[in-house]
């Protein structure tokens, strides 16, 4: 197997020391073992990426020496994620829901004030149509989440070893924002596949969330 790996970052501002060293090290990797290294510009967020910013990574990755063999832009890309998002739609996996941020923030502070994990509550699955369609007559756009197996999760991580999550102690994830952009979570799933990664090297602080990648990517 060619090892393939990616580094995405976004193009909303400048590279810092974190950004950098998961670029070395996946590029280490790569080159270590004679794979390709992939710099995918995670620019979905139209509103806040900027061509200046996009050159500055490349300007920087280049000084580093850290050279990529394939470069992709997320943003003319949107055909695939819309693709998936719909097969997720009619599979049930991805159901929309109307609750306001002020909504959700009241309901987290409720359950944490009982004892209980500030995870969604999923009430959004017992709309009925006509519900769906009053809160739309307000001018309310949905966002759409993504209905996670609540099972453990488990996969061998090459640097921590045996690594499990339980998805049922998570919140269904949002994968599409009320204004009908995508989070990063969908898009870097469809790309990993359809540029065929073989290895994802992130931050520690991206361990938690993997078992509801890992579940994206079945579904």
């Amino acid at each position: 197997m060619s090892v393939k790996v990616r580094f995405a970052p976004s193009p909303t501002g400048k590279l810092h020391v974190g950004n950098v060293r998961t670029a070395l090290v996946n590029w280490m990797f790569a080159k270590g073992l004679g794979g390709s290294f992939v710099l995918r510009i995670d620019d979905t967020d139209l509103a806040r990426s900027t061509a200046e910013f996009e050159q500055g990574i490349e300007d920087d990755l280049t000084w580093l020496g850290l050279l990529w063999d394939e470069r992709h832009n997320q943003s003319k890309r949107f055909d695939r994620y819309e693709a998936a998002a719909e097969k997720l739609k009619a599979d049930g996996r991805l159901y929309p829901c109307y609750e306001t941020a002020e909504e959700l923030d009241r309901r987290r502070k409720v359950q944490l004030s009982r004892g209980l994990p500030p995870v969604y509550d999923r009430a959004a699955l017992s709309l009925t149509d006509a519900e769906k369609a009053a809160f739309e007559a307000e001018g309310r756009k949905p966002h759409w989440r993504f209905k996670l197996d609540g099972k453990r999760v488990a996969w061998e991580d090459l640097a921590r070893g045996h690594a499990e999550v339980d998805t049922a102690s998570m919140s269904d994830p949002v994968l599409i924002r009320e204004d009908g952009l995508f989070l990063y979570t969908l898009p870097s799933v469809v790309d990993d596949i359809d540029m065929a990664v073989t290895h994802v090297i992130r931050g520690e602080d991206h361990v938690t969330n993997t078992g509801a990648q890992i579940e994206i990517f079945e579904a």
